[in-house]
């Protein structure tokens, strides 16, 4: 009986081939992009990223090379953000994996053509909305997830049936090179391309005309970025953070809530689009909140957060002076507050007596440090929210459904979760995306494909006959136009209201 056959060479050696990271990778400045984007859209143009079949092949190469270069990603993300195996692993290849495998089980079904509701005129026609690719797309991904934030919005493009250039940010440099070496390997060379170059090009690159733009980062480089689009009339998706309130009621389970905010907030050293930025808490329960939080630090990191392989730093001596200043400018230290700038390092530290008007309120935290302000109500704690700009996430702790009912439907967020954070985020079947200045479009599973796809309404009249519509034909008379506005009035239904025309 004969054994299973051996590999090709070639792939022989690919799964073989380690990428050695540190090596210097040649930028690429606009001009050498404008090429790039004629030959990802004459490939395009050939049809091929069009079908099924392409597709599921490109999503499980995706899904190959992440759990084939494990190791690699963890060591490019270790070198950028000292950023710990568990969370690489967890808050950017398994979501990454996870996404793929959920486009390609349910691609078919979102490339079907869905029929809608008919009326009376159209009877014998086909109603029909078409998903069709956009055509050549730009994904720039953000510093504080590389992986993710690159990867999960390619998953979209690829489903959807695009062509994608993607930039991963030049400030995680380990991981932008490993993405550069390694797609190229795994995806279609002529319709893929990951490009290294500085934040300053990219609204020079936006102007070169793409059919969509996603981008994820900061509120002031999206604005150039919306900008560079709209003179070219581009759609964008934009993914851009903002300050993020987390309510403490007085009915929670105080060590709960303690642990699932300090999880939130700390991990990947505090450097998260969704992790709360600050806590608005009850003060009936503040001085409990913030000793647990501070039992929660010794737990998870021990007694010197600086030795612990499972606390992160700040990804360049910018972050980490910015991030140094805002917390000796604000607020009182209850606890940590330790810096070391030759290490980039940052002490989990929770903030007191905080106001809004202290600095660390005014710009969206990214870094280990959790502001603590007292209110007196859910009442003050909605008002408070409601005179900010639109967070991407909100988030309540309480044992009170009224409390989580009002929370939920008197602000407005690109999302909601209560009693737990970031989960919500990390979801394929939840679209993932802001409102107002935390963002425009959304991201995960149906919503990433639609986000990459144009919804193309069709109307297909196979039929000589006309039902009512020959009634709109010239020569005009006041009997067609009594009937044809009988026709076209509105008919109350048990279900709502519906066109007979």
């Amino acid at each position: 009986m004969s054994g299973p056959s051996s590999p090709s060479p070639a792939r022989w050696f690919k799964s073989l081939r380690r990428t050695r990271l540190g090596e210097p990778c040649l930028k690429m400045y606009p001009l050498q992009c404008e090429d790039l984007l004629k030959r990802a859209r004459g490939s395009f143009q050939t049809g091929r990223t069009t079908k099924e079949s392409f597709r599921q092949a490109q999503l499980e190469a995706l899904v190959r090379m992440v759990e084939e270069h494990e190791c690699d990603f963890v060591e490019a993300l270790g070198r950028d953000l000292h950023k710990p195996r568990f969370e690489t692993i967890v808050s950017e290849l398994i979501l990454v994996k996870n996404e793929a495998l959920h486009a390609i089980s349910n691609l078919k079904k979102w490339m079907q053509p869905q029929h809608v509701e008919k009326s009376l005129s159209t009877t014998l026609d086909q109603c029909l909305v078409v998903s069709e690719p956009l055509g050549v797309v730009f994904i720039m991904g953000t510093w504080c997830s590389p992986v993710q934030m690159c990867l999960v919005p390619l998953v979209g493009a690829i489903a959807a049936g695009n062509c994608a250039i993607i930039r991963p940010s030049d400030s995680a440099a380990n991981t932008a090179e490993l993405l550069h070496r390694l797609v190229p390997h795994y995806l279609d060379s002529e319709c893929f391309y990951v490009i290294l170059t500085a934040t300053n090009d990219l609204p020079e690159i936006v102007e070169l005309k793409f059919d969509h733009v996603f981008f994820s980062g900061n509120k002031e480089e999206g604005l150039k970025i919306a900008q560079a689009a709209a003179h070219t009339l581009t759609s964008v998706t934009l993914i851009l953070g903002g300050k993020n309130p987390c309510y403490v009621d007085q009915s929670c389970d105080i060590v709960t809530t303690a642990q699932r905010i300090s999880w939130a907030r700390f991990h990947n050293a505090g450097q998260s689009l969704v992790a709360p930025d600050y806590v608005l808490c009850h003060s009936d329960v503040q001085t409990r909140l913030i000793q647990a939080i501070k039992c929660c630090m010794m737990q998870f990191y021990g007694t010197d957060p600086r030795e612990s392989r499972s606390f992160g730093r700040m990804i360049n001596l910018e972050a980490f002076t910015r991030i140094r200043d805002v917390l000796w400018r604000s607020g009182k230290v209850s606890v940590g507050g330790q810096v070391i700038e030759a290490e980039r390092y940052v002490a989990p530290t929770v903030l007191s007596e905080v106001t809004g008007s202290d600095p660390i309120m005014q710009q969206d935290v990214l870094g280990p440090v959790l502001p603590v302000l007292s209110v007196h109500s859910v009442d003050e704690a909605i008002t408070f929210i409601n005179k900010q700009e639109k967070p991407l996430c909100v988030y309540v702790y309480s044992s009170n459904s009224k409390v989580i009912s009002r929370m939920m439907a008197e602000t407005s967020s690109g999302s909601f979760c209560s009693n737990d954070s970031v989960l919500q985020s990390l979801m394929s079947s939840l679209p993932f995306g802001g409102v107002g200045t935390s963002g425009i479009g959304s991201i995960h599973g149906r919503a990433s494909f639609d986000t990459f796809s144009h919804r193309k309404s069709c109307l297909l009249r196979s039929s000589p006959f006309e039902c009512v519509t020959y009634l709109r034909y010239p020569p005009y008379d006041d009997r067609n136009l009594s009937l044809l506005t009988w026709a076209s009035s509105l008919s109350r239904r048990s279900q709502g209201w519906c066109h007979i025309l």
